[in-house]
């Protein structure tokens, strides 16, 4: 009993660099019409080291992205991300997930 709560206390030690330090980015972009945007977006994310997850939710126009938190985005590189990609960016906002 007392290896398998050792075990238990060491499994959850070494799962925590994996789950700690994410933040959670929820912006706001005009121009999201079709899965193929969705699709292009995605791709331009994904491509930054440090990206873990991005989702689209063409309905609402807000594009998620999860990322290790030595990752910061700036207003004005998501700008230029977005214009690149042919969409207009509005807004952003950041929280730390435990």
């Amino acid at each position: 009993m007392r290896s398998l709560v050792i075990l238990a206390a060491l499994l959850l030690t070494l799962g925590q660099p994996a789950l700690a330090g994410t933040l959670e980015y929820r912006m706001r972009v005009d121009g999201l019409a079709c899965p193929y945007c969705a699709y292009g977006i995605e791709k331009k994310l994904k491509a930054i080291d440090g990206v873990e997850s991005v989702e689209v939710d063409l309905d609402r126009g807000v594009v998620r992205v999860i990322t290790r938190e030595d990752l910061r985005f700036t207003e004005p590189q998501l700008e230029k991300l977005f214009q690149d990609a042919g969409f207009t960016y509005r807004s952003m906002e950041v929280q730390t997930l435990p």
